[in-house]
């Protein structure tokens, strides 16, 4: 048990709420704010992630109230292949090929190609969630040119890489450019 003043980004807990206990209500916290307003008590406003069903939704906490914690296994897994909305990860320790469903993979698919090893978190031997790795190397595939000169388009422009994942790029990136991006921004970092 740990109190709700103590969630942090990455957290993942049980509400309590389920009525069933073989299936519990799983949350990740997705963002997180510590409000102390200047009349009444404080709380914590959460952006919460069912692990589940991918849903997400806003809760506020009182800082002092209790929730469940639970401890979750980690394990390293490549990325093989997709059948439709199955994709395929191989046990690095064991070669077992475990199918996932979209819903859990549903953000590291903006960053993951064939063979890429990502960190998959297990509840109770079932994966609950999927961490790409923390910087990815993607091949840019769309981009309109960059023109020489222009110098009113200083934010960028937009560029989609091999997963199909669209960011904001330097105007001197082309189509064919290697790239590495941040995953936990979503960002581009430079061109390799």
């Amino acid at each position: 048990m740990i109190t709700a003043g103590d969630i942090r980004k990455g957290v993942i807990f049980d509400d309590g709420t389920s009525t069933d206990p073989s299936k519990p209500s799983l949350f990740l916290v997705v963002d997180f704010q510590h409000v102390k307003p200047g009349k009444g008590a404080a709380f914590v406003r959460t952006t919460l992630k069912n692990v589940i069903t991918g849903k997400t939704l806003d809760r506020t906490y009182n800082p002092s109230e209790k929730i469940n914690d639970i401890s979750i296994e980690r394990k390293e897994m490549m990325y093989l292949y997709n059948d439709g909305d199955l994709f395929y990860f191989m046990d690095n320790e064991t070669y077992e090929q475990v199918p996932f469903n979209r819903g859990i993979i549903e953000y590291a698919l903006k960053f993951i190609v064939e063979n890429t090893n990502c960190s998959v978190q297990l509840y109770n031997g079932q994966p609950i969630n999927v961490d790409p790795p923390m910087f990815v190397e993607l091949t840019v595939t769309k981009t309109e040119p960059g023109v020489r000169g222009d110098t009113v388009k200083t934010g960028g422009k937009p560029a989609t890489v091999e997963t199909g994942y669209t960011l904001q790029v330097p105007l001197f990136i082309n189509e064919g450019d290697r790239i590495r991006i941040d995953t936990r921004t979503g960002e581009y970092m430079e061109r390799l």
